[in-house]
């Protein structure tokens, strides 16, 4: 398993543990819907500003989402 990939299964885990939707996620991080759906596709490489964003709305520390 890639790195992308074990990070995109741990948000993805984060994300239904707390009920949201990859479009309630969306709204928390002010990104557009398909930006999540994409990220955790694995179809696109997310920045370091996007990392902080999602742990910020997963109310987690950004080490875990490693």
């Amino acid at each position: 398993m890639n790195i992308k990939s074990k990070f995109w299964d741990r948000v993805r885990d984060l994300r239904k543990k707390q009920g949201l939707s990859q479009e309630k996620l969306a709204e928390k991080c002010k990104l557009h819907r398909t930006y999540i759906w994409i990220i955790e596709r694995w179809e696109k490489n997310v920045c370091l500003e996007n990392i902080e964003i999602l742990a910020i709305a997963l109310e987690v520390e950004i080490k875990d989402l490693f």
